[in-house]
């Protein structure tokens, strides 16, 4: 009976032992975070994610059971990158529905640009998706801000992707950063109105009305604008990276030969050197 009883004290440690072990591995969590803060997107708070991480450690310390014969550190881990994960999936707008609204409204947007030699109105880019305007105008407000998690991440998975299981390999890390490079110069190698709209709208977050005001347009036309840069850049990045996505040739006119002109005139930007120039060689964007 005696042996009995005084085994699961063998395997229970004491508050002050569960303390210590918190305490010990309180650098755990910021070493989880710097592992994954070069896939993230700009806005994403690094402080958010150290918080929701200690919050995590402190759980594992509360939950512990020596008597499974997991090491306190391997517990931890996985407790604090589920509590990381969660973190980003409240950030993580591109839900598959969205993802796949985004995708029918750049095929239909693309084919009604080539067909119609110009960018479509709303009015007939809900026509030929047989939706109303006011609903094409919710799924453009859904589809965009799915678009600022993959244009400033450039990251095309869903928040589970975002959480490595292990820390990027070098040769992984340099496509990364040539990646990263490669938007910036497609966001610069776009025409002047374009880049104007994208810089406004994704990363300086000035209203529509706003952009509309300073350029002397109307709303309606700075979504058209926003639309067709998003287009661009996406097909301006797989020209570069994925030809494969492009799919069979464009047809010819002038639209292909402006998408031709746009293409060269990223890879006029510069080359690997200048690309990787805009990240540190951890994959973090250099301060301006």
């Amino acid at each position: 009976m005696t042996s009995t009883a005084e085994a699961p004290a063998a395997t229970t440690l004491s508050p002050s032992e569960l303390d210590a072990q918190v305490r010990a591995h309180l650098p755990l969590v910021g070493h989880l975070v710097r592992e994954m803060l070069g896939r993230l997107p700009a806005h994403v708070s690094r402080e958010d994610l150290i918080s929701a991480g200690m919050a995590a450690l402190a759980g594992a310390g509360r939950s512990f059971d020596p008597s499974r014969g997991i090491p306190f550190g391997s517990f931890a881990t996985s407790r604090i990158r589920g509590a990381l994960l969660d973190e980003l999936r409240g950030l993580d707008w591109a839900s598959r529905s969205v993802r796949a609204r985004a995708r029918k409204v750049e095929t239909v947007q693309q084919e009604l640009t080539g067909r119609l030699g110009r960018t479509p109105t709303q009015q007939e880019l809900a026509e030929a998706m047989g939706v109303a305007v006011d609903e094409l105008k919710t799924i453009d407000e859904d589809v965009q801000r799915a678009v600022v998690l993959s244009l400033q991440g450039f990251t095309a998975g869903s928040a589970e992707e975002l959480v490595p299981e292990r820390a990027a390999g070098p040769e992984d890390l340099i496509l990364h950063r040539e990646r990263i490079g490669y938007l910036h110069q497609a966001i610069n190698a776009l025409p002047e109105r374009l880049r104007t709209v994208v810089t406004a709208y994704f990363f300086q977050e000035r209203p529509m009305n706003d952009i509309a005001e300073e350029l002397g347009v109307t709303e309606s036309r700075i979504s058209q604008l926003r639309a067709e840069a998003l287009v661009l850049l996406r097909d301006g990045l797989n020209n570069h990276l994925d030809p494969e996505m492009l799919g069979g040739p464009a047809a010819g006119g002038c639209v292909a030969r402006r998408r031709e002109a746009y293409y060269a005139n990223i890879a006029a930007q510069g080359n690997l050197s200048a690309r990787l120039s805009v990240t540190t060689p951890l994959g973090l964007p250099r301060a301006a």
